[in-house]
């Protein structure tokens, strides 16, 4: 049984652009990264996912069940997301936030020992236990994204959605994100699905890639499949050199620049 089976999933907006006949099946405990150029329909794609948006074609199976028959609490239990952005309305603590990831297993909102405990080991993961009583309002962007990853930790989910899960953190940051992702895939064997800009990190540490273009899928593979100069050129448009990083032999993007360029 596979995680995700997406089976020629299609989704229109009103202005045209969407996805078109997307398919692919993620196993169980893969790291699979999503790729792919500005507006190639990534975002949409895990809206669909999650059950943010309804397909108009196609269909989704999330560990062998019809999402169509999936409820959003029930969901909720197995899946996590991580927007790019965390939108808070209310100035609630660090605590109370990450607590919310909890509700779909205490929909009551009332929160009992374990609750708090795994709430609590989520901010110990990430580094956030000296913000649990700050208010959301007061945090910088980067901490207000760790506190939305620590939130989607709390769900113990088995499948794991990220939006650009580092992009607004400093470097510290984007290494305490990436072990903790890292370590929860290989101590839980968490399904994850990785979008990212950062073709170098995506091929770096996922098992597989999926490029995303004009809302079609252009390759899906293993990373020294994916990124390739063919796939890529034609993906974003312009000349790219690939080489191999010496420590992982893993495929590198080195440059997006022609040749002929030079700084003036």
């Amino acid at each position: 049984m596979t995680a995700l089976d997406v089976q020629g999933l299609g989704f229109r907006y009103p202005t045209g652009q969407g996805l078109h006949a997307v398919s692919f099946a993620v196993p169980p405990g893969a790291l699979w990264g999503l790729v792919g150029p500005n507006s190639a329909g990534k975002s949409t794609l895990l809206r669909l996912l999650s059950k943010v948006l309804t397909p108009q074609g196609g269909r989704i199976l999330v560990e062998g069940r019809d999402l169509r028959t999936v409820g959003r609490l029930a969901l909720a239990r197995r899946m996590a997301v991580v927007p790019q952005e965390l939108q808070v309305a209310f100035p609630f603590s660090v605590l109370d936030v990450v607590l919310m990831g909890r509700y779909p297993h205490s929909p009551g909102g009332s929160w009992s020992a374990r609750d708090r405990a795994v709430a609590w080991s989520a901010l110990e993961g990430l580094g956030l236990t000296s913000l649990a009583r700050r208010r959301m309002d007061e945090l910088s962007g980067g901490e207000r994204q760790l506190v939305s990853l620590a939130r989607a930790l709390a769900q113990e989910p088995s499948i794991l959605l990220l939006d650009e899960p580092t992009a607004h953190l400093d470097l510290r940051h984007q290494r305490i994100v990436l072990e903790t992702l890292l370590s929860l895939h290989r101590a839980q064997g968490c399904t994850t699905l990785l979008v990212s800009h950062d073709l170098n990190l995506a091929a770096e540490h996922c098992d597989c890639l999926l490029l995303l273009v004009g809302g079609r899928m252009q390759a899906q593979g293993s990373p020294e499949e994916v990124m390739t100069p063919t796939h890529l050129e034609r993906a974003y448009g312009c000349p790219v050199v690939v080489e191999r990083n010496p420590a992982s032999g893993r495929p590198r993007l080195t440059s997006s620049l022609g040749p002929s360029f030079a700084v003036k």
